[in-house]
């Protein structure tokens, strides 16, 4: 979905991307669950498109590559490698390896697979900075809201203190139906019903990914160099409808909150008030980050979505094409 809406964003912006940035985007591999497709001179991505979605792999594209995906990424003649492998935050594969792979034969990559920087994020960042490559990931957390670039770029000359939000839609789209009188079973059925949770949604639910997205924020915002280990971690599971109707009659809503004070990490239902700027309702993402001298900043926006986190790929393509002219 991510991969298609990434190619669908670079033919629709092909003109200003060229005006604008001067790229012109030449794909030489893609690759999915059926297998690999490459061509020096360029795949065709209207053709790529139209095969995938009758296809449904890209496999039946034309000449196809006999090569692994990992000698494929290794000896392909491309300075940039974008990994879109579903989030695995078990060990973080396959992404992990296809990132390393990628980084050692000296490509830049850019990822929104949060598996590998949420279990390995300093050795990550150190392999790149040894093998001087750019390593882009800002749709990890936030989907197309630039939250890490807000963080890094807008807050420059700031000092940090401390942040906090909802970095997960899919539980803020239940926690805000039981706001609205359905209880849990009620308000994830619904969830499943519109695809905002998976068919196993233990991820979201039991807090797996905002631990991720959290990790992935405090080591580049606030240099932590922590791991899952470190957040403490409680679900939506136990949420009851009368806990949430009780903090409703507060003024209050019940969230699933990610809290980073520079030292402690944690993950849990909190009662926020109704009037707080990262009291978002549906699938939205909120975080409000806690400056030295300007105070609480507040950056609001679609947590997922195809085009959405697409755009962040096409956001962090123009920042790597920055860094080769400089």
């Amino acid at each position: 979905m991510v991969g298609q809406s990434f190619v669908k964003l670079l033919l629709s912006h092909s003109a200003d991307l060229f005006n604008d940035y001067g790229i012109k985007p030449k794909v030489v591999a893609c690759a999915d669950n059926g297998g690999i497709v490459t061509s020096n001179q360029g795949l065709d991505l209207d053709r790529l498109l139209s095969v995938k979605k009758i296809k449904k792999s890209v496999i039946h594209y034309g000449s196809c590559e006999g090569s692994s995906i990992l000698d494929v990424i290794e000896n392909i003649d491309a300075e940039v490698v974008i990994e879109l492998t579903p989030t695995n935050i078990k060990d973080g594969e396959p992404g992990k390896t296809h990132i390393v792979t990628a980084m050692k034969s000296g490509k830049n990559v850019i990822t929104v697979n949060k598996g590998p920087l949420a279990l390995e994020f300093p050795s990550l960042v150190e392999l790149a900075d040894y093998n001087r490559i750019a390593f882009k990931f800002s749709g990890t957390v936030g989907g197309g809201t630039p939250i890490l670039e807000f963080a890094k770029r807008c807050l420059k000359g700031d000092r940090i203190l401390s942040f906090e939000g909802i970095l997960n839609g899919t539980t803020n789209y239940i926690l805000s139906k039981m706001f609205e009188g359905l209880n849990f079973s009620q308000a994830l059925q619904v969830a499943s019903a519109k695809g905002y949770a998976e068919k196993d949604p233990t991820l979201d639910i039991d807090g797996y990914d905002a631990v991720a997205k959290l990790v992935i924020a405090s080591n580049l915002v606030m240099n932590m160099k922590s791991t899952m280990s470190d957040v403490k971690r409680i679900g939506i599971r136990n949420v009851q409808a009368s806990d949430v109707t009780k903090e409703r009659k507060k003024g209050n809503a019940i969230k699933l909150i990610a809290t980073c004070d520079g030292k402690n990490l944690t993950v849990e239902p909190k009662a926020i008030s109704t009037k707080d700027p990262i009291c978002v309702d549906g699938i939205l993402n909120a975080i409000t980050f806690t400056c030295q001298h300007s105070g609480q900043q507040t950056i609001i926006g679609k947590g997922a979505g195809g085009m959405e986190t697409a755009s962040s790929i096409l956001r962090d393509l123009i920042d790597i094409r920055n860094i080769i002219r400089s």
